[in-house]
């Protein structure tokens, strides 16, 4: 089940594209992010999705967006909207695109991973995050997995402990620099942001 996340969105990229939230309660968090790394600088969207919110955002900012998603229906979307963008077609656990980006976003995707490919997945951050990059995730609030529901199909999601990530992130060169626990603000998201402080 865990394996098939992404062909669940790739079945339903149409009617996800159609429902999904834009209300745009993401956007203090990529303004913090925005803020922090230069104008123009480099944003790689992992989970992309079929772009909206997140990669629009910071494409209208004037930012060099590269978005990566394993389903080929979510990304066919983004080319429509965006067919000058970097959409790459991976999946992120595998990632190796030799290039460092001055922020990393994985807003609701990497909480698809299980625990085991979410531990792996900091060594990747880093070997993609340039020197001072910023990472932004959301995940749970505690260690373990829940089922949720997309189109009637069912949803993999998983978490670790929040010491686990303050761990897995300094041993990756990231340092934290806000956790926001279930805000209320931001749909009862659970998010990070850290900072990449090594070379």
């Amino acid at each position: 089940m865990v394996d098939n996340v992404w062909k669940l969105y790739d079945k339903h990229a149409a009617a996800f594209d159609k429902t999904r939230d834009r209300s745009f309660m993401e956007r203090p968090y990529l303004e913090t992010l925005a803020n922090s790394i230069a104008s123009g600088g480099c944003v790689l969207d992992l989970g992309c999705g079929m772009g909206e919110p997140i990669a629009k955002y910071f494409i209208d900012a004037g930012y060099r967006v590269t978005g990566v998603d394993a389903a080929p229906a979510m990304l066919a979307i983004c080319r429509a909207r965006w067919p000058d963008g970097g959409w790459i077609e991976a999946d992120m656990r595998a990632l190796d695109l030799g290039r460092r980006f001055d922020a990393i976003v994985a807003w609701d995707s990497f909480f698809h991973l299980a625990a085991s490919d979410q531990r792996t997945m900091f060594a990747r951050f880093a070997a993609h995050a340039a020197p001072g990059a910023r990472l932004l995730f959301t995940s749970g609030l505690a260690a373990g997995e829940a089922i949720g529901d997309l189109f009637g199909d069912t949803l993999y999601h998983a978490s670790l402990d929040p010491d686990e990530y303050r761990a897995l992130l300094a041993d990756a060169g990231l340092r934290v620099l806000r956790f926001t626990p279930e805000d209320p603000e931001c749909g009862g998201h659970s998010v990070w942001l850290a900072a990449f402080d090594g070379n």
